[in-house]
């Protein structure tokens, strides 16, 4: 046990707690990103993906983490400013935890998935500009990790387009997928295996002496494993897999044709209902006023004219609860006769109650009026949530690319995660092992080596935020920002983890949440124009902005505030 002087443990003790609450938001916010798509896609469920998320965080952290960490530590801000005065950078340490705790957590709170290396980044710069204004902080590198914060996503996104694309063109434009994409998973998981044992074993970690390693050793043990396991899935996974894949295909085949013969009796079932119906609204409704409802002018009596219209005139899709927006291009016979607009004020019926629209005194008093009202703005927002599911429900995969996809997935979900727990838990315990190495060194310069036992804490920190409030983001990159699929989850997720490897092995301490946003984004607008939900991409880019000011202010203020206590 290292002797940690008097002076400095208060600041040990409150570095580790906050250290742990900071470990904790970034499990919750940051992990999701990992297993996001692969639990939208259905591959995983959540419970599945909490454990697996937590071997691999783990193991990422311990493996590769400590390269980021020393980056955050030390090579942001000019550490030989504070020769003589470690305790100021020791306050400044448990300020930047502070600043970033505070507004992950918060961040976390409201379900915006921000970046937990912008939190980290912003406020540590934020205590240096405080104890030693703008010559405290080193600006070169700074600008290489800003500039990384715009080039990761793109460059994500890049990745798995390429990727996507490649697929598609192989496997899923094919009538018959099922035969070439055997043929090519023997490849993807070669890829797979490759990427993550070079970013392990190249300049890898000296307390596990993986640093001892020459290049050419390197080379051998990647590409010579990587040929091993290719070798072995399409010796013995490829035959097994086809077989369980053409059993999966029949059976789906079987439930469909069940599912269309169960259909076709329940249309029938409501076609006599319906008509039932309408026969008795048209006795009740005999003499009152009539409604023209037809471009040719025929009329139907009121109340008849909604069962007409549900039962002849609409789709079965419009039938889900939504509305269409009143088009000039758009038959009169194809508009619900409830739905508001400008130009009409039809009431609802209930005689069918899943088109009713109703229309509020405002919206009334505005039509009248001339001056817009209220439901102008609700019909765009109901016109781009249909838009949205219409495009959705054609974002699919066949039966073969399904199961074909699936369990690669999970290799490349587990591959993101073993990527986040070497690139982000840096920013949890980058601080507190600045604090830990100057308390036991008593010198600001922080030779020693990242402690592993440090590194288990931060991953362990990460894993239970990720299985108390893991799914809040999980929903919205899995599930909200587009819609995935196992072949585009796959695409996905291979090129934001490898872009973030490849970052760690660097030393960039850039954002997963802004590679996976990049990469989901990117997939999902060159699978349909209108399966990303471009309202919470906004949302999702103006929580960005405000990440690093933020975090930076509240550090400036912690450091401002502790500066009294030394």
């Amino acid at each position: 046990m290292v002797s940690i002087p008097d002076e400095y443990l208060w600041m040990i003790i409150v570095g580790f707690i906050i250290a742990f609450i900071l470990s904790f938001a970034i499990g919750a916010n940051d992990v999701a990103n990992s297993f996001g798509t692969s639990v939208g896609a259905k591959v995983l469920t959540l419970r599945q993906a909490c454990i697996l998320g937590s071997i691999f965080e783990i193991l990422g952290a311990i493996l590769i983490g400590y390269r980021v960490s020393d980056t955050i530590r030390k090579g942001i801000i000019d550490v030989d400013l504070y020769n003589g005065t470690e305790s100021t950078l020791m306050v400044g340490n448990v300020a930047a935890l502070t600043g970033s705790c505070i507004w992950l957590f918060v961040a976390t709170i409201l379900k915006l998935p921000v970046s937990t290396t912008h939190s980290i980044v912003g406020a540590t710069v934020g205590f240096a500009l405080v104890a030693h204004g703008h010559k405290g902080i080193n600006w070169m590198k700074m600008g290489f990790i800003v500039g990384s914060w715009f080039i990761s996503p793109l460059l994500s996104g890049i990745i798995s387009v390429l990727v996507f694309l490649a697929i598609k063109f192989l496997v899923l434009n094919k009538e018959k997928p099922l035969e070439p994409g055997l043929r090519v998973l023997p490849l993807f998981y070669a890829l797979t295996a490759a990427i993550n044992l070079f970013s392990v074993f190249y300049k890898g970690s000296s307390l596990l002496k993986f640093d001892k390693i020459p290049l050419y050793g390197v080379f051998i043990i990647t590409f010579g494993s990587a040929l091993i396991v290719a070798v072995v899935i399409r010796l013995a996974f490829v035959p097994w897999y086809r077989k369980k894949i053409q059993k999966y295909v029949e059976e789906c085949q079987v439930e469909e044709t069940e599912k269309g013969k169960d259909m076709e009796t329940t249309l029938d079932n409501d076609d006599v209902s319906r008509r039932q119906l309408i026969d008795d609204e048209n006795k009740e409704n005999i003499g009152k006023n009539e409604l023209e409802v037809s471009p040719s002018g025929k009329k139907f009596p009121m109340g008849a004219n909604l069962a007409i219209l549900s039962e002849k005139l609409l789709t079965p899709s419009l039938l889900n609860g939504n509305v269409i927006e009143k088009d000039p291009s758009t038959p009169q016979s194809k508009i619900p006769s409830n739905f508001s607009t400008p130009e009409s004020d039809t009431s609802c019926h209930s005689s069918a109650p899943l088109l009713c629209s109703p229309v509020s005194a405002k919206d009334k008093n505005s039509k009248e009026s001339g001056t817009p009202g209220d439901s102008i703005e609700s019909v765009a927002d109901v016109k781009i949530e249909v838009d949205l599911e219409v495009a959705r429900s054609a974002v699919t995969d066949k039966p073969e690319t399904i199961k074909l996809f699936s369990f690669l997935q999970i290799l490349t979900a587990v591959f993101g995660s073993f990527a986040h727990g070497g690139n982000d838990v840096s920013n949890s315990i980058g601080p507190l092992v600045a604090l830990w190495i100057i308390a036991s060194e008593g010198s600001a310069a922080q030779k020693t080596q990242t402690p592993i036992w440090i590194l288990v804490y931060g991953g362990v920190g990460i894993t239970i935020g990720l299985w108390v409030w893991g799914r809040r983001v999980i929903k919205t990159l899995g599930e909200d920002l587009a819609k995935t699929t196992p072949s585009s989850g796959f695409c996905i997720e291979v090129g934001s983890a490898l872009t973030v490897l490849l970052a760690s092995n660097v030393g960039i301490p850039i954002s997963t949440t802004h590679c996976k946003v990049g990469s989901v984004v990117s997939v999902g607008r060159v699978r349909s124009k209108q399966n990303v939900d471009w309202k919470l991409f906004r949302n999702i880019i103006l929580a960005w902005v405000g990440t690093v000011p933020v975090a930076g202010a509240i550090s400036a203020l912690t450091m401002y505030l502790l500066m009294f206590t030394i």
